[in-house]
C-alpha cells in the first residue's frame, strides 16, 4: 500500500530518467522489512511552474505515504533511504526534500482490479 509521489521542476524529465528513477526506488524499497512489494507504488510528476530560495532552481520533492503505525525512527529510516537514492540519480538538482504522511486505515480506500 505504500506510496512514493515525486514532484519535480519540469524539465529534469530532459536531464534525468524519472521511470529509471521510479524503479530505482522501488527496488531499494521493496526490500526493506515494511513493505511487502506488490503493494508499494511510486509515481512521478513534472511540476511546472515553482520558485525554490536556492539555485539551481530546480527541485524533487517525495511524499512517502504509509499507513499509520509506524513509529517515527522507522518513518526517518524510510525517508532517509529516499533521500539517499534521489541524491545518488540526481546530485545536481537544486533541493531534495522527502517527507511523510500518516493515511487513516479507517478512511483510505482502493479498488484492484480482479
Amino acid at each position: 500500500m505504500p506510496h512514493v509521489v515525486l514532484e519535480f521542476s519540469a524539465g529534469l524529465e530532459q536531464s534525468h530518467d524519472f521511470q529509471a528513477i521510479c524503479e530505482e526506488l522501488y527496488t531499494v524499497l521493496a526490500e526493506h522489512e515494511e513493505f511487502d512489494a506488490p503493494t508499494l507504488k511510486i509515481r512521478a510528476m513534472p511540476i511546472p511552474y515553482s520558485h525554490i530560495g536556492t539555485d539551481p532552481q530546480t527541485f524533487i520533492h517525495a511524499s512517502l505515504l504509509l499507513m499509520q503505525g509506524r513509529d517515527e525512527r522507522t518513518r526517518a529510516e524510510l525517508n532517509a533511504i529516499i533521500l539517499d537514492v534521489l541524491t545518488a540519480v540526481a546530485p545536481t538538482v537544486g533541493s531534495i526534500t522527502v517527507w511523510d504522511v500518516e493515511m487513516n486505515r479507517a478512511t483510505y480506500a482502493k479498488r484492484l482490479a480482479t
